[in-house]
């Protein structure tokens, strides 16, 4: 999913398009308004430099740039004659380092980082650094609070696993029993509850994931993971209690159900996804 921000540059707002990765986007439009208007975008486009440096990152970066139309281009720019706008050098050429977004609010052309900081140095080389500067205090901040969000989600995991291991070792793994065997037990619990929350063992997970890395719970939603801490704690009690494996898989299944609802209508927890998303 492509968020979009704004960064201030020397008292101009830039949006950012942050990507996947490496692949962020910064509006073109609003760093030539800081010098004038659109029309400088379609100026530095019609410069053979820019031509060839927009083509050159093309070739390394889009694998169905289309480099016919790219040295049609190239031979023209510099002419008199010679014009070029995003929409035709997109179309002409299937590029992906500029896209063209319409709309009132949001809408404009768009430059991936590397062609957007060329683009800055044309316009000005303060500008760019001040541009640059910004960015990466975005960026920071962005990773910032990913590595927050993932906190939190691996905080929510731990939270009564304990107690949950605890009330396994306590009473249902005789004494003396070997690891292997007391591992099998405590994965047979765990799949208890995630039968109980998800519907499905880990195996089943692994099954029709078999292209994904982590297991069932490095892809649950914080709703998920607040019930599954909730369901340890109610089944280290369970077993305590002495009840069934398949009379507390009922329970915890009815809990969970009703905990999940409860959550996803929850303004305390749609905050916490916020803050850990933002």
């Amino acid at each position: 999913m492509v968020k979009s921000k704004n960064v201030a540059v020397q008292g101009a707002k830039i949006r950012i398009l942050l990507g996947k990765g490496d692949n962020d986007f910064i509006s073109l439009t609003d760093m030539a308004k800081k010098f004038g208007d659109d029309v400088l975008v379609y100026q530095w486009m019609r410069n053979r430099n820019t031509v060839e440096f927009l083509g050159i990152w093309e070739q390394i970066h889009n694998p169905e740039f289309k480099g016919l139309e790219f040295e049609t281009f190239k031979k023209q720019a510099g002419m008199n004659s010679f014009s070029l706008t995003p929409q035709k050098w997109i179309k002409a050429t299937s590029a992906v380092g500029i896209i063209s977004k319409a709309g009132r609010y949001g809408g404009g052309t768009y430059a991936h980082k590397d062609i957007a900081f060329e683009f800055g140095t044309w316009l000005s080389p303060e500008f760019k650094l001040y541009l640059i500067k910004e960015f990466q205090r975005l960026k920071t901040d962005e990773n910032e609070r990913l590595a927050l969000g993932w906190d939190i989600k691996r905080m929510l995991a731990k939270v009564n696993y304990r107690i949950h291991t605890d009330a396994i070792k306590e009473h249902l793994i005789p004494l003396q029993l070997s690891m292997e065997a007391t591992n099998v037990i405590y994965a047979n619990e765990a799949d208890v509850l995630n039968m109980a929350l998800y519907g499905r063992t880990a195996k089943q997970w692994r099954d029709k994931n078999s292209g994904k890395e982590g297991n069932i719970r490095d892809y649950s939603t914080v709703e998920q993971l607040v019930v599954l801490s909730n369901l340890e704690s109610l089944n280290a009690e369970f077993i305590r209690s002495g009840l069934s494996q398949s009379k507390r898989l009922e329970k915890l299944n009815e809990v969970a159900i009703a905990q999940m609802k409860s959550l996803l209508a929850s303004s305390t927890i749609k905050k916490l996804k916020k803050h850990a998303s933002e």
